[in-house]
């Protein structure tokens, strides 16, 4: 199959940014650096895809391409997508360095640990283990008492946020305080003391967060030798939602590539809304300035998602926004009906109207799970679940408790961490303490008479023979990877019955974790990719299963982006949700929110309902209390988006209208008002 033919799906535009660059006097192929701006629903994957192979069927080593994303999954969809479209030309390729910043920064700190003072054999620790030392220098430290220098002192998840924050901003502590943390800010002291205390117990124990990563990759780009080392690895790089990139992550890539040579960003600034994850919309916004001549910006229009009345809403809505990219988006999948704005009495009755709307479309052909309720928090859906239970229509929710999160996987996977890293305390302190009769003080007498054999394995002695000869079994380096995490299995299902309820649920799920592990070649890829990027099933405490046909999906608009369905309903479109109120003191807030509601906009692919309540009642008061608030309009609405919406009111009842009166005798009101007065 000749080249042209492999990309004759492309559009014009997405065609000119998949082919952008040419080949040298040399014969070599270059290309300047690139900045593609891709519209929701533009083809933004399929046309990185092409831009993966055509710079292999130009003669690129696909080892030489490192191809940065978000997530695993969106790693893999691209270059299966680029393995395809090469294979019909040429031959198969294989991307050695195609994955997540985190797992990236992971392999190159293992290949030069020694260069940064780590060992090979470093931890990495998920995000419930962080928080968990944090929590223990908390109480070292002495902030957790009621009676102690700092009462009421932040909780490990929020010291661990705010710590996050800052290193991904690279600012002061005290500007994360003030701008995300201000009830914290009169602890700035306490928690610079505890941060302290974090870096030095991580160094001590060779682990690093999830932060980390970056951080050490970011200071190894820091040193010329190594960075030109590392940077030599590449020809070129590619990066995926560059909208959603950090401070850190944007000046490792130009560190990479200081002149910007083979460098192509994707992403779309009007989709930039993880400001709470440290990401900056700067960074995309100031891309092609930072190069001279300034990077080629190819934006692409061509929508193949939305129909055009939800797409001219969508356009109108951001179109009023300030600092951004230009782009008109166009359907090509026809006119399409206008989207509603709907005016209900109050979120009781928004919920009614939801949940009969989803009906209708149910019996009109849609299925239950090509239909969406999105929402700007968790909490704003109570309404409708509740309606939804009582009609009998089943839902799901994005969000809860994630596979990795439930005790028993965290069981399984502390006793191969600390097999893996014997300098791990954290691991060791939750292994330790599921042998019956071991308690915290023990774990740690243990361990300290472990760490003074110089982590012999064979030294061990805690209160279990059969625990110890496990342990000296995973940390004989001479173990194949095969057959351990079944053997830890074998080992932890009978303490399951004493340390949780639902023991034969749970057990499941250690044996899904054990097919999980066979996927892998060695314990520490399969420790730190799902450190890095855990699967979201839910297993601990999940309730009933959904036995049903189909089901309705309920999202936060956060979860929701990059995902798509037919009918999309949006709670709350008022003041106080669109915009939130926490984002109301900050211009640059405030244009986030406003990508906010145009991330939830743009999931529609044919009809879009804006809902928007008249009464919000107050919370704390008796159930049947009256007490309640009118919603303002969301200052979004202008009339320039609303010109572009079909608004109604509901329940629309007969007689409500003046058609309905017309024909009726008239009565006289104002000669009986006047007759009053004669």
């Amino acid at each position: 199959m000749e080249t042209a033919t492999a990309f004759a799906t492309l559009n014009d535009r997405q065609r000119e940014a998949a082919c952008f660059g040419g080949r040298g006097a040399d014969g070599a192929f270059r290309a300047a650096p690139l900045l593609v701006v891709a519209g929701a629903g533009t083809g933004k994957t399929s046309t990185l895809a092409h831009r993966v192979a055509h710079l292999v069927l130009e003669g690129v080593a696909p080892e030489r391409i490192l191809l940065l994303t978000f997530t695993r999954r969106a790693a893999e969809e691209m270059t299966r997508r680029a393995r395809r479209i090469v294979a019909q030309v040429r031959r198969e390729a294989r991307f050695a360095w195609a994955g997540t910043f985190h797992s990236v920064a992971n392999r190159l700190i293992r290949r030069h640990a020694a260069r940064v003072g780590l060992e090979p054999s470093f931890s990495v620790l998920d995000r419930g283990d962080a928080a968990d030392l944090m929590d223990v220098l908390r109480h070292e430290l002495a902030f957790a008492k009621p009676d102690g220098p700092a009462r009421r002192f932040p909780r490990k998840d929020t010291c661990l946020a705010i710590y996050s924050h800052r290193i991904n901003t690279q600012g002061a502590l005290a500007a994360t305080l003030a701008a995300e943390f201000p009830w914290c800010a009169e602890w700035e002291q306490e928690l610079t003391r505890l941060y302290r205390a974090y870096v030095e117990r991580k160094l001590a124990h060779q682990a690093l967060d999830y932060d980390d990563l970056l951080l050490y990759w970011h200071a190894m780009m820091q040193d010329e030798p190594l960075a030109r080392e590392i940077g030599g690895l590449f020809d070129q790089v590619l990066v995926d939602e560059y909208q959603d990139t950090n401070v850190l992550q944007a000046e490792i890539l130009r560190r990479l590539r200081p002149d910007g040579a083979g460098v192509t960003v994707v992403g779309d600034d009007a989709q930039a809304i993880y400001a709470f994850r440290a990401a900056t919309v700067e960074n995309i916004l100031g891309f092609p300035a930072q190069y001279a001549p300034p990077a080629q910006v190819i934006t692409l229009e061509e929508n193949y998602r939305s129909t055009q009345g939800v797409l001219d809403a969508a356009n109108a809505l951001i179109g009023e926004g300030a600092r951004q990219y230009r782009k008109d988006l166009r359907a090509a999948r026809g006119a399409g009906t206008r989207p509603r704005l709907v005016t209900v009495a109050d979120e009781l009755a928004q919920a009614d109207y939801i949940a009969a709307r989803v009906l209708e479309a149910r019996e009109g052909g849609v299925m239950l799970r090509r239909q969406a309720a999105l929402f700007r928090n968790a909490h704003h859906s109570g309404a409708l679940e509740l309606e939804l239970a009582r009609r009998n229509i089943p839902f799901v929710k994005y969000g809860g408790l994630k596979f990795l999160e439930a005790g028993h996987v965290k069981d399984l996977l502390s006793i191969l961490r600390w097999a893996d890293n014997p300098k791990n305390r954290v691991a060791a302190f939750r292994a330790l303490q599921l042998q019956q009769g071991v308690g915290p003080g023990i774990a740690a007498r243990i361990f300290t008479r472990f760490e003074a054999e110089g982590h012999a394995w064979l030294a061990l002695q805690s209160r279990s023979e059969p625990f110890d000869a496990l342990m000296a079994w995973l940390g004989d380096a001479r173990t194949p990877w095969p057959g351990q995490a079944q053997r830890v299995r074998e080992w932890l299902e009978p303490q399951l019955d004493r340390l949780y309820d639902a023991a034969p649920a749970r057990a499941g799920d250690l044996h899904q974790l054990e097919r999980i592990a066979a996927g892998f070649e060695a314990r520490e890829s399969f420790l730190t990719e799902l450190a890095l990027d855990p699967p979201a099933a839910t297993g601990d405490r999940a309730g009933a299963p959904l036995l049903d046909e189909d089901y309705l999906v309920l999202s936060t608009v956060h979860s929701a982006k990059g995902q798509e369905w037919e009918s999309v309903y949006l709670l709350n479109v008022a003041d106080g949700s669109f915009p939130s109120e926490f984002a109301t003191g900050r211009p640059d807030l405030i244009e986030e929110e406003r990508r906010l509601l145009y991330v939830a906009m743009t999931r529609a692919r044919s009809e879009l309902h804006l809902v928007a309540p008249l009464r919000y009642y107050v919370t704390q008061q008796a159930k049947r209390g009256d007490a309640h608030v009118y919603g303002a309009r969301s200052r979004f609405l202008t009339r320039k988006v609303i010109a572009c919406l079909e608004e109604m009111t509901w329940p629309q009842r007969e007689g409500d209208s003046p058609e309905a009166a017309r024909g009726a005798s008239p009565v006289d009101v104002a000669g009986r008002l006047r007759a009053l007065w004669v």
